[in-house]
Protein backbone atom coordinates (compact mmCIF):
# COMPACT_ATOMS: atom_id res chain seq x y z
CA UNK A 1 0.00 0.00 0.00
CA UNK A 2 1.39 3.38 -0.86
CA UNK A 3 2.13 5.97 1.77
CA UNK A 4 -0.70 8.31 0.81
CA UNK A 5 -3.43 5.65 0.90
CA UNK A 6 -5.04 4.63 4.14
CA UNK A 7 -6.44 1.20 4.67
CA UNK A 8 -10.19 1.37 4.96
CA UNK A 9 -11.86 -0.84 7.45
CA UNK A 10 -15.06 -2.31 6.06
CA UNK A 11 -17.65 -2.32 8.77
CA UNK A 12 -20.40 -4.93 9.01
CA UNK A 13 -23.91 -3.99 7.93
CA UNK A 14 -25.11 -3.74 11.53
CA UNK A 15 -22.55 -1.04 12.32
CA UNK A 16 -23.58 0.92 9.22
CA UNK A 17 -27.22 0.91 10.28
CA UNK A 18 -28.40 -1.65 7.72
CA UNK A 19 -30.84 -3.98 9.47
CA UNK A 20 -30.23 -7.71 9.36
CA UNK A 21 -32.81 -9.79 7.50
CA UNK A 22 -32.39 -12.92 9.63
CA UNK A 23 -34.92 -12.10 12.38
CA UNK A 24 -37.41 -10.95 9.75
CA UNK A 25 -37.10 -14.28 7.90
CA UNK A 26 -37.74 -16.27 11.09
CA UNK A 27 -40.73 -14.06 11.90
CA UNK A 28 -42.10 -14.46 8.37
CA UNK A 29 -41.69 -18.23 8.66
CA UNK A 30 -43.66 -18.26 11.91
CA UNK A 31 -46.37 -16.04 10.40
CA UNK A 32 -46.73 -18.24 7.31
CA UNK A 33 -46.88 -21.35 9.49
CA UNK A 34 -49.53 -19.77 11.74
CA UNK A 35 -51.60 -18.69 8.73
CA UNK A 36 -51.40 -22.17 7.22
CA UNK A 37 -52.26 -23.90 10.49
CA UNK A 38 -55.10 -21.46 11.10
CA UNK A 39 -56.56 -22.09 7.66
CA UNK A 40 -56.18 -25.85 8.08
CA UNK A 41 -57.86 -25.77 11.50
CA UNK A 42 -60.73 -23.63 10.27
CA UNK A 43 -61.33 -26.03 7.39
CA UNK A 44 -61.20 -29.02 9.75
CA UNK A 45 -63.72 -27.34 12.05
CA UNK A 46 -65.90 -26.53 9.02
CA UNK A 47 -65.71 -22.80 9.64
CA UNK A 48 -64.31 -22.21 6.15
CA UNK A 49 -65.06 -24.08 2.95
CA UNK A 50 -62.08 -24.18 0.61
CA UNK A 51 -63.44 -26.56 -2.02
CA UNK A 52 -63.23 -23.90 -4.71
CA UNK A 53 -59.83 -22.58 -3.67
CA UNK A 54 -57.96 -25.49 -2.11
CA UNK A 55 -54.77 -24.15 -3.69
CA UNK A 56 -54.52 -21.44 -0.99
CA UNK A 57 -53.61 -24.01 1.66
CA UNK A 58 -51.04 -25.54 -0.68
CA UNK A 59 -49.58 -22.15 -1.53
CA UNK A 60 -49.25 -21.32 2.17
CA UNK A 61 -47.48 -24.65 2.74
CA UNK A 62 -45.01 -23.95 -0.07
CA UNK A 63 -44.45 -20.43 1.27
CA UNK A 64 -43.83 -21.81 4.76
CA UNK A 65 -41.33 -24.36 3.49
CA UNK A 66 -39.50 -21.83 1.30
CA UNK A 67 -39.30 -19.28 4.12
CA UNK A 68 -38.07 -22.01 6.48
CA UNK A 69 -35.27 -22.86 4.07
CA UNK A 70 -34.34 -19.18 3.69
CA UNK A 71 -34.39 -18.68 7.45
CA UNK A 72 -32.25 -21.79 7.95
CA UNK A 73 -29.68 -20.42 5.51
CA UNK A 74 -29.04 -17.50 7.87
CA UNK A 75 -26.78 -19.82 9.85
CA UNK A 76 -24.15 -19.01 7.20
CA UNK A 77 -24.78 -15.33 6.49
CA UNK A 78 -26.94 -13.88 9.26
CA UNK A 79 -25.78 -11.31 11.77
CA UNK A 80 -25.29 -11.50 14.66
CA UNK A 81 -23.77 -14.86 13.84
CA UNK A 82 -24.52 -16.51 17.21
CA UNK A 83 -28.23 -15.63 17.20
CA UNK A 84 -28.71 -16.67 13.58
CA UNK A 85 -26.89 -19.96 14.04
CA UNK A 86 -28.79 -20.76 17.23
CA UNK A 87 -32.13 -19.93 15.61
CA UNK A 88 -31.29 -22.05 12.55
CA UNK A 89 -30.36 -24.98 14.79
CA UNK A 90 -33.64 -24.56 16.64
CA UNK A 91 -35.56 -24.55 13.34
CA UNK A 92 -33.82 -27.61 11.87
CA UNK A 93 -36.07 -30.29 13.45
CA UNK A 94 -39.14 -28.62 11.90
CA UNK A 95 -38.03 -29.80 8.46
CA UNK A 96 -38.91 -33.42 9.30
CA UNK A 97 -42.66 -32.87 9.80
CA UNK A 98 -42.74 -30.25 7.03
CA UNK A 99 -41.27 -32.82 4.63
CA UNK A 100 -43.60 -35.63 5.77
CA UNK A 101 -46.87 -33.69 5.82
CA UNK A 102 -47.63 -33.89 2.06
CA UNK A 103 -47.58 -37.69 2.33
CA UNK A 104 -49.79 -37.92 5.43
CA UNK A 105 -53.39 -38.22 4.29
CA UNK A 106 -55.63 -35.20 4.84
CA UNK A 107 -58.72 -37.05 6.04
CA UNK A 108 -57.22 -38.54 9.21
CA UNK A 109 -55.93 -37.16 12.51
CA UNK A 110 -52.41 -37.89 11.36
CA UNK A 111 -52.20 -34.81 9.11
CA UNK A 112 -52.82 -32.14 11.77
CA UNK A 113 -50.77 -34.00 14.39
CA UNK A 114 -47.74 -34.16 12.12
CA UNK A 115 -48.23 -30.54 11.10
CA UNK A 116 -48.40 -29.42 14.75
CA UNK A 117 -45.12 -31.13 15.64
CA UNK A 118 -43.31 -28.40 13.69
CA UNK A 119 -44.91 -25.58 15.71
CA UNK A 120 -42.60 -25.54 18.75
CA UNK A 121 -39.50 -25.44 16.56
CA UNK A 122 -40.82 -22.73 14.24
CA UNK A 123 -41.93 -20.40 17.03
CA UNK A 124 -38.90 -21.06 19.24
CA UNK A 125 -36.62 -20.22 16.30
CA UNK A 126 -38.48 -16.94 15.73
CA UNK A 127 -38.01 -16.01 19.38
CA UNK A 128 -34.39 -17.13 19.44
CA UNK A 129 -33.51 -15.11 16.35
CA UNK A 130 -34.39 -11.91 18.21
CA UNK A 131 -31.88 -12.46 21.03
Amino acid sequence: MSRGMRARRVRPCVERGVPDAAPALFTATAAAYAANAGLGASVALRLVDTRDFRWVHHALYITTFALSAAAFSTAWWGRPREASSAAAATLAPAFVPLAIIPYAGTRTRRHPLIALTAAPFVFAAAIRSRR
